[in-house]
Order: structure tokens, then C-alpha cells, then sequence
């Protein structure tokens, strides 16, 4: 199956596209976009992937659904489209960014200025149908987006995997730590933020290691 995907995660993920999983999720989702409104637009699915190439991959930041409601999903995790207010989970991350970090230069939600940087703003599930969250779970994205992580694992070496809450703590169980840095702290939603994720200087220690590997650091702000 040829699949439009950035030329170094097509080779790093190659063998996933000719799996029987893959067949079927790739007629499941088209046929849903048939169906109703499903997001982020057709175009943005890979997003996460074209701005960030396998080869360049500094950071992961795993999230789990893309938002379910009009004019948010942009293929990038905790994300949102330009000029969209900012969801509260991503309010949180800012939040926790200037407390780490200092000012923000730019609050705008879409964070492609991060996965231009190499940041991977991965969601577990790259699809889903509109107001209705988790519908496109275990249709295979999980399959696909676990097979993205262990070729990052397996293949590369000094990434920094952040993993807010046990979803994704539970999806980068399998993560290299001989090799890589893994940031663990509750999820920045409302409802666990001040359980562990406030706090947690994951920017700042994410930069520490950068410099130690001697790879340029993320500029955040």
C-alpha cells in the first residue's frame, strides 16, 4: 500500500504498511470520513509526521485522542488550529512551561513551531469522529503509533520520551531507558494537573539532557 508519509518514516515504518491491520483501518477510516465529520481534515493525518522526520525526532510528546470539535485537530497532540482558544489541558501546558521556563513569546495553540524543532507531537489515535471521543480507538491507529515508538527506540538514540499520565506511561512501557530519557507526571488535564503534572519541569529537564548529548535545545518559548 503506498501511503503519503514523510520519506524517512516511510522506510522506518515500511513493513507496518503492507500488514492486514493497516489495510483495514486504512478502509475504515476512509469510509467514516465519508460518513460524518471526522477530524483533523485528510490532509493533517500525518501531520505529527511531515513537520517532524524520523531522522530528527529530538522529543516525543505522547497524547491520546485529537480534539473531537470543530476547527481544533491539526495532526499534532495537544495542539489546536491558529486563532482557536486554547483547550485547558493545553493551558496547563503553557502554564507549566513559563513556571520551568519563563514567558511565553507565543501562545498561539498550533505548536508547529515545536515539531519544526523536532518535538513529536504524537497522538496514540489519528483520527476521530466528531463529538465523539475514543470512536476510533482500536481500529489499528494504536497498532501503527506503537510500531512509530519502538522504531524511535530501537533505532535512534538520546530522544526524550514525555509521557503525561498512565496512558501514555502505559503506551511507552516498551521505551529503551538505557538508550533514551523518559519523563513521567500526571496528565495536564484539570483533573490531574495539580496531582503531579504542575511541577514536574518537564521543558527544563528535557533541555538538560539535550545540552549533556550535546544536540541543540528545544526553544520552547
Amino acid at each position: 500500500m503506498d501511503v503519503r508519509i514523510e520519506s524517512s518514516w516511510k522506510g522506518a515504518l515500511q513493513e507496518e504498511f503492507g500488514k492486514p491491520y493497516f489495510g483495514a483501518l486504512t478502509s475504515f477510516v476512509r469510509e467514516e470520513y465519508t460518513q460524518g465529520h471526522v477530524y483533523p481534515p485528510p490532509k493533517e493525518i500525518f501531520r505529527a509526521f511531515e513537520l517532524t522526520p524520523f531522522t530528527e525526532v529530538r522529543v516525543v510528546i505522547l497524547g491520546q485522542d485529537p480534539y473531537h470539535g470543530p476547527g481544533q485537530a491539526n495532526g499534532l497532540s495537544f495542539a489546536v488550529s491558529k486563532d482557536t482558544k486554547l483547550p485547558p489541558s493545553l493551558q496547563n501546558i503553557f502554564k507549566e512551561l513559563e513556571s520551568d521556563v519563563g514567558p511565553l513569546k507565543n501562545k498561539d495553540g498550533d505548536l508547529s513551531r515545536w515539531a519544526r524543532q523536532g518535538v513529536l507531537l504524537l497522538n496514540a489515535t489519528l483520527t476521530v469522529l466528531g463529538a465523539s471521543p475514543g470512536s476510533h480507538q482500536s481500529k489499528g491507529w494504536e497498532t501503527f503509533t506503537d510500531a512509530a515508538i519502538q522504531a524511535l527506540s530501537e533505532k535512534r538514540e538520546g530522544v526524550v520520551f514525555i509521557l503525561w499520565g498512565n496512558y501514555a506511561r502505559q503506551k511507552g512501557a516498551h521505551i529503551d531507558r538505557s538508550k533514551h530519557l523518559v519523563i513521567e507526571s500526571a496528565h495536564p488535564s484539570p483533573f490531574s494537573a495539580y496531582n503531579g503534572f504542575f511541577g514536574s519541569k518537564p521543558f527544563s529537564k528535557t533541555s538538560a539532557y539535550l545540552r549533556e548529548q550535546g544536540k541543540k535545545e528545544i526553544g520552547w518559548l
